[in-house]
């Protein structure tokens, strides 16, 4: 359900203060720390952003896909763990329930994954199972009124700040493809359910991601989304086209402050007695970013109306989440050349944005995966 514009307006404009005035002066603490302060997490939860994907009968906001953009295109110009704090929840965390829960599973989690009061994580991903996701192995095997869970999965975003978790794992042996996979809501301290240790990475220090292990652990039989086994991988692939426009929108997101920010140093660093961003390879520079992220914000939000119009947009959105996310890569290449030497020093915030958004590139879909997607569905056109 869509806002007025007003009442729209005035989200975004609230969103974008708290971003530049809260979150920003943050972002070196963060990353110190390597961790979000709790206090931003209950400030973020305050201003509704845990639930903004959530209809408003279980306590969200409700708002269109063409609205969840925007408002994650503000909160991403700033460092991508803040984001992340709230994505499980916004996206392939919760939308699952939103879309294929029984109405008693989307009235017992829904307000709390709105509120914040409980984080849930989306574990799809296994040591042998990324981007062929259809091939997982964690086992889910009925006994009487419940399900024996066995198996691990693994670079779990928010594993452990979850108070849940979506579980894909595999009800029928006999089936090696997607349709013996079903999808489960699992709590966090359930017995013989175990989160690993905090994984080191490259970028994105704040975000939290882990394996989850599950050995016998038991879960009760109405924890299985929807109420029917097999179903499990299809939901994820139809969460994952939603997901897909909102990353590509946290990529928007990233260029446009890493632009901003590369223009105004452009302006004040002088040589040869001048700005350099009065030399005309400079300028070529920035134009190609502002160029770039101009189509990508074109393709998104063109995608998203189309989304909201309940038009089919698996193809497209694709097609948004691989450009957009390139895209990103190779504004922070240029404007880490903008800044020369500046540029690899970790004193400016352009050094942690580079290695930040190389992630973009890789999860909820390779690069790679959404070449397969659009050529496959390219072909499945000319039938």
């Amino acid at each position: 359900m869509a806002l007025d514009q007003e009442t729209f307006g005035q989200l975004c404009d609230t969103v974008r203060r708290f971003v530049r005035e809260r979150l920003v002066p943050l972002e070196e603490r963060v990353e110190e720390e390597d961790d979000v302060p709790p206090e931003v997490i209950r400030e973020m939860a305050d201003l509704g952003l845990f639930g903004i994907s959530v209809p408003e009968s279980y306590g969200g906001l409700g708002l269109s896909l063409s609205e969840e953009i925007e408002v994650i295109r503000e909160l991403c110009q700033t460092s991508l763990a803040f984001r992340s704090a709230i994505g499980t929840n916004v996206g392939i965390g919760s939308q699952g329930l939103v879309m294929d829960g029984t109405e008693e599973q989307r009235a017992r989690y829904l307000p709390k994954i709105a509120s914040g009061e409980m984080v849930i994580s989306f574990a799809l991903t296994e040591p042998e199972a990324g981007s062929d996701a259809a091939s997982l192995r964690t086992s889910a095997r009925r006994d009487g009124h419940e399900y024996v869970l066995n198996g691990s999965k693994r670079y779990i975003t928010n594993a452990t700040r979850a108070g849940a978790f979506t579980v894909m794992a595999r009800t029928d042996p006999d089936s090696k493809g997607a349709g013996g996979i079903s999808a489960f809501i699992v709590e966090a301290g359930t017995p013989s359910l175990s989160v690993g240790k905090p994984d080191r990475k490259m970028g994105q220090r704040g975000t939290k991601t882990a394996d989850v292990i599950f050995e016998d652990c038991r879960v009760p039989a109405e924890n299985l989304i929807g109420g029917r086994e097999g179903q499990g991988f299809y939901m994820a692939m139809r969460v994952l086209d939603r997901g897909r426009l909102h990353l590509s929108s946290v990529a928007i997101g990233q260029a446009e402050r890493m632009l901003r920010d590369t223009v105004r140093y452009a302006s004040e660093r002088r040589q040869f007695g001048q700005a350099i961003a009065d030399f005309q390879l400079i300028q070529g520079l920035l134009a190609d970013c502002r160029t770039e992220l101009f189509a990508a914000s074109a393709m998104v939000r063109e995608t998203a109306r189309r989304f909201d119009g309940q038009q089919s947009i698996t193809l497209d959105a694709a097609c948004c989440k691989y450009f957009a996310t390139e895209m990103v890569g190779r504004v922070a290449d240029r404007c880490v050349q903008i800044h020369g030497g500046a540029g690899y020093m970790a004193e400016y915030a352009i050094e942690r944005f580079y290695r930040d958004v190389r992630l973009l590139r890789l999860y909820e879909g390779t690069s790679q995966v959404q070449q397969l997607v659009i050529a496959r569905n390219l072909m499945k056109s000319m039938d």
